[in-house]
């Protein structure tokens, strides 16, 4: 299954449009937090996609939860914005949190920087902002026989 990754659009809808337009044979489209509203916004555009967002510093009155964990292929998938476990600081807080929930795969964001990665069993993919200059997002093909992460630029 086909994921587009994106976080931290901060308001920057055109930057989320043009991601999702880019890779429209993604299946799912995860948010990982601060730009809960344009992603809300967007989602009865494209009624084909399943979204999956969670609740970022900046999303004020988001009703969005602060972590999601799903299973795609059989593989799970721990999804937070990254700013309860001071991912700028560190991914160590990040790490023992997607373990302890039994993940194959960690998603977050916060902290602006792709990120791609693979420690003892885990992925874990921060898919940068966005939005602004340096726009970005990931995008994740996970199958049962693995997962395949890659980063692109707007």
């Amino acid at each position: 299954m086909k994921i587009l990754v994106v976080s931290d659009t901060h308001g920057d809808t055109f930057s989320l449009k043009s991601a999702i337009h880019s890779k429209p044979d993604a299946e799912v489209i995860i948010h990982c937090g601060d730009g809960n509203s344009e992603f809300e916004s967007l989602k009865a555009l494209y009624p084909q996609k399943h979204f999956i967002g969670v609740r970022g510093n900046c999303d004020f009155c988001s009703p969005a939860s602060n972590i999601e964990t799903i299973t795609i292929e059989g593989k799970k998938l721990f999804i937070t914005h990254g700013h309860l476990y001071n991912a700028k600081y560190g991914l160590y807080n990040l790490v023992c949190a997607a373990r302890e929930a039994g993940a194959d795969l960690l998603l977050f964001g916060h902290t602006h920087s792709p990120l791609a990665d693979y420690d003892e069993g885990l992925y874990i993919v921060n898919p940068g902002s966005c939005h602004g200059y340096s726009a970005g997002y990931a995008y994740i093909d996970v199958t049962e026989k693995g997962i395949v992460t890659r980063h692109y630029k707007l």
